[in-house]
């Protein structure tokens, strides 16, 4: 259930933040939505540009889609997607080796070094499974 509302709640931060894929953008398009601010008392009312947010990748598709290198072999999955609160920056936790699950760990890249192929496919250039395996394994902080 916790990861659920987790997975709820980075949808909307991924897409408020901008933080979606390039290549779904228009032309000449910035890598941030546009925003406009408005004072309205003590609260400050954030304005986005709907129709470039709709653009962009949902959360809740990215979870589960295959991870490829530039030779098309797929070197894991997408287990998560989490938003640093410091930086802002989105990041994929990717689910390396293992067999339905069993035995593979769990890493983190940024999001923007992943280029989407297709809705359920996206590709981490020059990566393979070795090299993901090498990074340090990805925890989920607990509390």
């Amino acid at each position: 259930m916790r990861r659920t509302v987790v997975a709820l709640a980075l949808a909307g931060a991924v897409l408020s933040t901008g933080a979606v894929a390039q290549s779904q953008a228009p032309a000449g398009s910035t890598d941030r939505a546009p925003v406009k601010q408005q004072r309205n008392g003590d609260v400050t009312i954030v304005r986005v540009d709907v129709a470039r947010v709709a653009l962009g990748q949902r959360a809740s598709k990215l979870v589960g889609a295959a991870v490829v290198n530039n030779k098309d072999e797929r070197i894991g999955t997408i287990d998560d997607l989490v938003v640093s609160l410091e930086d802002r920056v989105t990041y994929a936790v990717i689910s390396v080796g293992g067999f339905l699950g069993m035995g593979s760990k769990l890493v983190a890249v940024p999001f923007h070094a992943l280029q989407t192929v297709k809705e359920d496919r996206l590709m981490l250039p020059g990566a393979s499974q070795e090299a993901l395996k090498d990074l340090p394994e990805f925890k989920y902080a607990r509390g």
